[in-house]
C-alpha cells in the first residue's frame, strides 16, 4: 500500500465518521486518530524489526526511549 493509498483510507474513515456523527460536535479529532493508528504502526514495525526497539525506533524516526514509552502505552511491553 502506498503512502497515498494509506492517506486516502484515512480520510475516507474521517469523512464516514464526521457522517455518522450527523449533528453532533466533533472534538479531539487529533488525539483520536493519532491514538488510533498509532498502535498498529508500533506493532507492524517492531514485527518488522523482529522485536529489536533500537532498529524500530530508528524505522520510525524516533528515541528509543520514546519508542519503548508508546509501548508501554498501548500495552505492547
Amino acid at each position: 500500500m502506498s503512502k497515498d493509498n494509506i492517506q486516502d483510507v484515512v480520510r475516507k474513515s474521517l469523512d464516514k465518521y464526521f457522517r455518522d456523527l450527523g449533528e453532533q460536535e466533533p472534538s479531539n479529532v487529533y488525539e483520536m486518530v493519532v491514538l488510533t493508528v498509532e498502535k498498529p504502526i508500533l506493532e507492524a514495525v517492531m514485527a518488522r524489526a523482529d522485536g529489536n526497539q533500537s532498529h524500530a525506533a530508528e524505522m520510525l524516526g524516533i528515541n528509543r526511549n520514546t519508542l519503548r514509552k508508546k509501548l508501554q502505552q498501548h500495552g505492547l511491553l
